[in-house]
């Protein structure tokens, strides 16, 4: 992912990034871009593989994933970065089950 250009000028201290640090092509890219964001004090949640001692020296927040081959790793992050979203709207008041400007309906059963 490229910072240099714009996301990395909106940085300012204490404001959350979160990173997903799986085993995969671009891991070393990702980590590189947390120690970035870590040097303009910006606080870092990174989503990472079980067993992997080596990034949470470089995260604020930690919060590991079961190790899995890559082509599953999008389904198995995804739970985590819903649970963040969800507590997040909870945290700012937000009606998670009637957002606004929301163009179909939500069934709450």
């Amino acid at each position: 992912f490229e910072m240099k250009h714009g996301p990395i000028s909106l940085i300012r201290k204490g404001w959350p990034v979160v990173f997903i640090a799986t085993d995969s092509p671009i891991y070393e890219k990702v980590i590189s871009n947390v120690e970035e964001i870590r040097a303009r004090k910006g606080e870092c949640l990174v989503i990472a593989s079980e067993g992997n001692k080596a990034v949470a020296r470089h995260a604020e927040a930690l919060i590991t994933v079961p190790k899995t081959e890559e082509l599953f790793s999008p389904a198995v992050v995804a739970v985590p970065l819903q649970l963040l979203a969800y507590h997040i709207a909870r945290l700012n008041k937000c009606d998670i089950d009637q957002p606004p400007n929301l163009a179909k309906s939500v069934t709450v059963e």
